[in-house]
């Protein structure tokens, strides 16, 4: 059992859907082989992706899930979500 999982929304930041896939099918794995920590990366730029993905976290069915999300402190290109 890994003690956490990472996502890069580099490679996809370009296509709303598969940022939306990656995040959602990240979240229901972690939750589901009770990884502790799901450590997501949308990148510095200009904080729109970061945004977005701080926005679909918040939603209820995705809420429930988890139980803390959190930007890194040395890092504000990573997204931290506990379990």
């Amino acid at each position: 059992m890994p003690e956490k999982l990472t996502v890069d929304l580099h490679p996809v930041f370009r296509s709303d859907r598969d940022i939306d896939r990656a995040v959602r099918s990240a979240i229901f794995r972690a939750a589901q082989e009770k990884v502790k920590l799901v450590e997501i990366i949308p990148g510095k730029g200009d904080g729109k992706l970061k945004r977005r993905v701080l926005a679909m976290l918040k939603q209820p069915h995705l809420k429930k899930l988890y139980r803390s999300v959190e930007a890194d402190p040395g890092n504000e290109g990573r997204v931290l979500v506990r379990f």
